[in-house]
C-alpha cells in the first residue's frame, strides 16, 4: 500500500490480496475465531474461505446463487440464497433452508447483508429483471421469523450499524447516496430515514459498506475503482483507489482487525475492460490507520 498528498482527503492504494477471479464478489466477512476471510461470488454461488497466514485460498459451491453471508453464533454461517434464507456449516455442509420467506426468483434476488447487533440477519434484494418487482429489505429472527423493515429498494446493498446501536447506514444503489436511520437501541426498529451523504455520479455507484472502531464509514464505489472512508459528520476524509472499476465492498481483517480488505467484479466486463483491468474480480487491502470491529453473529443454537 502507498499513500499519497498531505491534504484531506487522504488517498491510499490497495494492494492484491487474492488472485480470486470472481465473477461477482461480495459480502466479505472476517471469522475473528478461525482468522480467515469469506465471501461470496454471487452469482456463481460459490462461499470463498481465504486464510493469509498460509495464504491458502478455498471455496464450496451452494447450488444457486448467493447474495450475502454472516456468521451465526454457533460457528457457522448463514446465507441469503436466490430467494430466501438458509444455514450451514462453514464448509457449506449441512445446508439447510430456512421456512418463512420465499420471494419470486423470476424477479428480484438477494443481494447483500449481514448480521445485526440484535442478533438477526438483515438481508435485501434487487430488480434483476426487466420491469421486476422493487426489492425490500428484510431481517431474519433468531427464531427464523422474517420481517420487512424497507419496502420500495431497487438495489439492497451496503449496510451496517454504529456501536451505540442508535443509527444504521444503508444503501439503495441507484438513489446515489447512503441514507441514515435512527434505531431503537433494544429493538433495532429503525425510524427517520435521511441523507448521510450523497455520492456524485462520475465517482460511481455506492455499493457495500462496513463501520469502522471510530464510526467512520467506507463505501464501495461500483464502477468508480474507489472505496471512500466518511466521518460520522458526512465528510470525506480517505479514497482507496483500487486497480479495479467495479468495486462491491469491503471489511476489516487480521488478527488486530487493521487491513482492510477490498472485493471487487468482473461481472458484464468487455474483453477490452479485462485486458485493462487484469485483477478485476480479485480480492484487494489494505492497512489504512483505523481498525474494523468483530463482525455481528446471527444467534443460533
Amino acid at each position: 500500500m502507498t499513500a499519497t498528498g498531505g491534504g484531506s482527503p487522504r488517498v491510499l492504494d490497495a494492494d492484491l490480496a487474492v488472485h480470486a477471479q470472481c465473477e461477482l464478489a461480495e459480502s466479505p466477512v472476517w471469522d475473528v475465531r478461525r482468522q480467515v476471510l469469506l465471501w461470496v461470488d454471487i452469482l456463481a454461488g460459490h462461499v470463498h474461505s481465504f486464510d493469509p497466514r498460509t495464504s491458502g485460498h478455498s471455496w464450496f459451491a451452494v447450488g444457486t446463487p448467493v447474495g450475502a453471508i454472516g456468521l451465526t453464533t454457533a460457528g457457522g454461517l448463514v446465507l441469503a440464497l436466490l430467494d430466501g434464507f438458509a444455514v450451514a456449516d462453514v464448509n457449506g455442509e449441512h445446508l439447510n433452508r430456512l421456512p418463512g420467506l420465499v420471494t419470486d426468483a423470476g424477479a428480484v434476488r438477494f443481494n447483500d447483508g449481514k448480521p445485526d447487533p440484535w442478533g438477526g440477519f438483515c438481508a435485501g434484494t434487487m430488480q434483476w429483471r426487466d420491469g421486476g418487482t422493487p426489492g425490500c429489505l428484510y431481517r431474519l429472527s433468531p427464531d427464523g421469523h422474517v420481517t420487512e423493515l424497507v419496502r420500495g429498494v431497487a438495489i439492497s446493498n451496503g449496510l451496517d450499524w454504529s456501536d451505540d446501536r442508535r443509527s444504521f447506514y444503508y444503501v439503495d444503489s441507484p438513489t446515489g447516496g447512503i441514507d441514515l436511520f435512527d434505531t431503537d437501541p433494544h429493538t433495532g426498529a429503525l425510524s427517520n430515514r435521511r441523507r448521510f451523504v450523497d455520492i456524485p455520479a462520475p465517482a460511481g455507484s455506492p455499493d457495500g459498506l462496513t463501520i469502522d472502531a471510530d464510526g467512520g464509514v467506507w463505501v464501495a464505489l461500483w464502477g468508480g475503482g474507489e472505496l471512500r472512508r466518511y466521518l460520522p459528520d458526512g465528510r470525506l476524509a480517505t479514497v482507496v483507489r483500487v486497480p479495479a472499476g467495479q468495486v462491491s465492498s469491503a471489511a476489516f481483517g487480521g488478527p488486530d482487525l487493521d487491513v482492510l480488505y477490498v472485493t471487487t467484479a468482473r461481472e458484464e466486463l468487455s474483453v477490452a475492460d479485462l485486458n485493462a483491468q487484469p485483477h478485476a474480480g480479485d480480492i484487494f487491502c489494505c492497512t489504512p490507520g483505523v481498525t474494523g470491529r468483530a463482525p455481528f453473529r446471527f444467534a443460533v443454537g
